[in-house]
């Protein structure tokens, strides 16, 4: 069918549909209604005519000269509308009246067995002939002597048959009329209850309101299709809290570099400087400007992960060489980063992309960096479907007080140690782990900090 011509509304569909699956059947049903009034119609004017010859038979008799004598009932004129007796092919009997052409058609018959022959014409007959036998001697078959020709007139039985057919054209169109307007009208009223779950759920989606719709009482496919926009509308309430807390913790970790720029820039306009002075601020400016970048890539790849259908895939012995290698040459001074000898480690594959992986790992490294003494150590796990990276340091450990608020956004430690970080690295971290599908925790009962980093296997 042209998808032009197609309703574009379910309950339309549903009633075309109904309607053809009962035209269907109703067109079967009426075709096999009719051939079947037709069938017995014809056999009531077979009955009639055979009925009619074996009377008039009964009338005729054969004398031993093979002569018929017709005998001369009461009801005469009943038996004799449209009845030939034929002697061999010699009219013998005939009615008064009869239409052109049918006497020929008669004579036609005469000397046959049983048999039957119709006429076509405005006026249609069918004729019937009947044998008429001598008595048979013995040892002999009977001998035809004479036929007995009976008709009748098929119009009352066409028009009967006729009136039939359009009856139940008629009755057919209106049934499927009927039909079409009575499904329009139950498929809109059993619809009613999901256009208004359907609006019900585009409104509190919009608002973010808590209201959910419950499979409790519905009917079967109701209480599902109710239970699939609730998981729906749990999602979208997911997904605006998500874009809620990023956008407060995005507006909050910008504002203290963002304040410290604006702060060095009015320093640097206010008088005049020197240029230790300028170098200083200038570098001020920078690390802040840096901060803020690390805050949105760190947020922007957060997203990315998060929407992504296919996380990737990643060696750790790949990225942990190339971390330590990073961390070596940009902190010369600092504590170097030890990738453990692990037989298993340089296979491990890690299930999302080298870029989520590293940044992951590089604010767990940054920290550890910080308060290590003498060492950092990068070790590897490999299990079913998980892998399980460890970043150790020999240094003081994570305050027994500061464990609960450690991933918090904007929480450090010790404010007072002397560096720029905007607090925000560890959550971050632990957010870009979770939307890979993993994890990340403290260990308390190590010595030093020992972070837990788990992620799908590749």
């Amino acid at each position: 069918m042209n998808r032009h011509l197609t309703p574009r509304t379910l309950r339309g569909r549903l009633a075309l549909m109904a309607l053809a699956t009962s035209a269907l059947w109703i067109g079967v049903l009426t075709t096999v209604f009719n051939i079947a009034l037709d069938k017995r119609l014809h056999g009531q004017a077979d009955d009639v005519l055979r009925t009619r010859a074996e009377a008039v038979t009964a009338t005729v008799d054969v004398r031993p000269d093979g002569r018929l004598v017709v005998r001369e009932p009461t009801e005469d004129r009943a038996l004799d509308a449209g009845v030939w007796i034929f002697q061999g092919g010699t009219v013998v009997e005939k009615p008064p009246t009869a239409p052109a052409g049918l006497e020929a058609q008669a004579a036609r018959l005469a000397g046959r067995r049983e048999t039957f022959a119709d006429t076509e014409g405005p006026g249609s007959w069918r004729l019937y002939a009947f044998p008429v036998d001598a008595p048979a001697r013995q040892g002999h078959t009977p001998t035809q002597v004479g036929t007995v020709v009976s008709s009748v007139s098929l119009d009352p039985y066409r028009s009967t048959a006729d009136t039939a057919l359009i009856g139940s054209i008629a009755l057919a169109v209106l049934l499927l009329a009927t039909i079409y307007l009575l499904t329009r009208l139950v498929v809109r009223r059993a619809l009613r209850p999901v256009a208004a779950m359907s609006e019900q759920a585009t409104r509190w989606s919009a608002a973010g309101a808590p209201e959910r719709f419950g499979a409790q009482g519905r009917p079967a496919e109701l209480a599902a299709f109710a239970t699939s926009l609730d998981a729906l509308l749990d999602r979208l309430a997911a997904v605006l809290r998500h874009e809620q807390q990023q956008a407060a913790e995005l507006s909050h970790e910008l504002r203290t570099p963002l304040a410290r720029i604006t702060a060095e820039t009015e320093w640097l306009t206010g008088r005049p400087r020197s240029t230790e002075q300028q170098e200083t601020s200038l570098e001020a400016i920078a690390g802040a400007a840096a901060t803020m970048q690390q805050i949105c890539d760190s947020l922007l790849s957060e997203v990315r992960t998060r929407n992504t259908q296919t996380p990737g895939r990643s060696h750790f012995f790949d990225i942990a060489r190339r971390l330590a290698e990073r961390n070596a040459s940009l902190f010369p001074d600092a504590p170097p980063v030890t990738v453990a000898a692990d037989s298993g480690a340089p296979g491990v594959s890690i299930g999302v992309s080298k870029d989520v992986a590293e940044r992951i790992l590089t604010p767990l490294l940054d920290n550890a960096r910080r308060y290590a003494v003498h060492s950092v150590t990068l070790t590897c796990e490999a299990s079913a479907g998980e892998v399980t990276v460890y970043v150790s340091d020999d240094g003081p450990g994570v305050p027994e007080d500061f464990v609960a608020s450690l991933f918090e956004p904007g929480r450090r430690a010790r404010p007072e140690d002397g560096h720029d970080g905007a607090g925000l690295g560890l959550a971050l971290a632990r957010r870009l782990a979770r939307a890979a599908g993993g994890d990340i925790a403290l260990d308390t009962a190590a010595p030093g900090a020992r972070f837990v980093v788990t992620l799908p296997a590749g």
